[in-house]
C-alpha cells in the first residue's frame, strides 16, 4: 500500500489530500478562495498566491489529521507543477519539495490536467469498477478544454484542444456581459434553468475534421445580443461612454441558449471522438463537467458508458492529483528538487513517448 500526501495550489484553490494506492481517499481538504476573487470578477493572481501562503500549512495538517495519518506513515510527495498561475504554482511547489526533503521522500510532480482526467479513478463507491482502456476523456475547465485518447495508466494522447477560449473562460465572460455573478459557470446553469435554449440562434464552430474547439465567436454573438438591449451614447466631450438599457435583457433565455451552444459543441466532438477511436467509455473531467446540462446530454447522446466524477471531484482539489501520483510513483517517476513550476504545461508533454 502506497499513501501519498498530493499538494494543489494552481490557481484559486489551496489542497492537501492523503490518497492510497491511486484510489482511496483518505482525506481530501479544500481552502477555495473564490469568495475573495468575486469582488475583482475573475482570479488576482497575486492574491491568490499569497492566499496559498496563508493557507496551505493549515490544510495540510487538516489532511493529514483527516487521515489519521503522521508524517513516517507517508511514502511520497506529490504536488502540482503546471499548467497553472505561476505565482500560485511556487508555493505548492517549494511547500512539497521542503516536505519531501526533511522526511527523505520521493517528490512527484504531477501535471493539473491528468489530475482531472484521473478523478474518474478515485473510488467514492466500492462497487464501482475503475474506467476501462482505452476511453476518450473530455477535460474541460476555466482554463483548458481538450479531448484526451487515454490507451493506458499515464498513456494519453491530446485529440483537440480549444484554438482560443476554454469554456470555463467563456462560461465567466459571458456571465460578466450579462451581469451575472462569478464564477460564471454556476451563475449562467441556474439562469439557464428558467430559460429557453431555443430562444436564440448561436453559432456552433463545428471545425469539421478536426477534435478541436473554438468559443470565441460564440461569444462575440453573445456580445453583439446584449448590445443590441443597451443604448451607447457618448458624451459631447468623448470623455465618458454611458449605457442605457434599452428594455430589460432576457437573461435566463440567452443565458440557456449559449450554455446549449457550448454543450452541443463539446458532446458532438467527444462522441466522434469516441467512435473514431473505438473507446469503451467516455469520461468528462474538470470545473465544467460539474454542469447538469453536460452531463445530461452526454449521457443521452453517447452510444457507449458516460463516466463523470462527483461534483466534488470536478473543481481543484488534491485527491486527483494523489491519483496520478501513484501511477507515476510506481513507474519511478520521480522529480529531483530542482523541480521548477511551467505555467504553460501541456499533457501531452507528460505522457509515454
Amino acid at each position: 500500500m502506497t499513501k501519498i500526501l498530493a499538494i494543489e495550489t494552481s490557481c484559486d484553490e489551496t489542497a492537501a489530500a492523503v490518497v492510497e494506492d491511486g484510489y482511496h481517499i483518505h482525506s481530501n481538504v479544500v481552502a477555495s478562495q473564490v469568495d475573495i476573487h468575486r469582488r475583482y470578477g475573475g482570479i488576482f493572481p497575486e492574491v491568490a498566491s499569497r492566499q496559498h501562503i496563508l493557507a496551505l500549512p493549515t490544510v495540510i495538517q487538516d489532511a493529514l489529521s483527516g487521515a489519521g495519518a503522521d508524517w513516517k506513515d507517508l511514502d511520497a510527495v506529490a504536488v502540482t507543477y503546471g499548467p497553472g498561475l505561476a505565482g500560485s504554482l511556487l508555493v505548492g511547489v517549494n511547500a512539497a519539495k521542503g516536505i519531501a526533503l526533511s522526511l527523505g521522500l520521493p517528490l512527484i510532480g504531477v501535471n493539473h490536467l491528468a489530475g482531472h482526467l484521473y478523478s474518474n479513478w478515485l473510488k467514492t463507491n466500492h462497487e464501482v469498477p475503475v474506467p476501462s482502456f482505452p476511453s476518450v476523456c473530455l477535460i474541460v475547465s476555466g482554463g483548458h478544454t481538450e479531448l484526451v485518447l487515454v490507451r493506458g495508466h499515464l498513456d494519453y494522447q491530446v485529440l483537440g484542444r480549444t484554438l482560443d477560449d476554454a469554456a470555463g473562460e467563456a462560461f465567466d465572460k459571458v456571465a460578466r456581459l450579462m451581469g451575472l455573478d462569478y464564477p460564471g459557470g454556476p451563475a449562467i446553469q441556474a439562469a439557464a434553468e428558467k430559460g429557453n435554449a431555443k430562444a436564440f440562434e448561436l453559432p456552433r464552430a463545428r471545425l469539421r475534421g478536426t477534435f478541436d474547439f473554438s468559443f470565441s465567436g460564440l461569444k462575440t454573438a453573445v456580445l453583439r445580443i446584449v448590445q443590441r438591449y443597451m443604448n451607447t451614447i457618448q458624451s459631447p466631450a468623448n470623455t465618458a461612454v454611458i449605457q442605457l438599457p434599452l428594455h430589460s435583457l432576457p437573461v435566463a433565455n440567452l443565458a440557456a441558449s449559449f450554455q446549449m451552444a457550448v454543450v452541443d459543441v463539446l458532446v458532438e466532438k467527444t462522441c466522434e471522438a469516441a467512435k473514431h477511436f473505438d473507446a469503451a467509455e467516455i469520461l468528462i473531467a474538470g470545473g465544467v463537467s460539474a454542469n447538469a446540462s453536460l452531463r445530461h446530454e452526454m449521457t443521452a447522446r453517447a452510444d457507449r458508458p458516460v463516466r463523470v466524477p462527483p461534483l466534488f471531484l470536478c473543481t481543484d482539489n488534491a485527491a486527483m492529483i494523489g491519483a496520478v501520483a501513484h501511477h507515476l510513483f510506481l513507474a519511478g517517476e520521480c522529480a529531483r528538487q530542482d523541480l521548477d513550476v511551467i505555467p504553460n504545461l501541456r499533457l501531452d508533454e507528460n505522457t509515454k513517448s
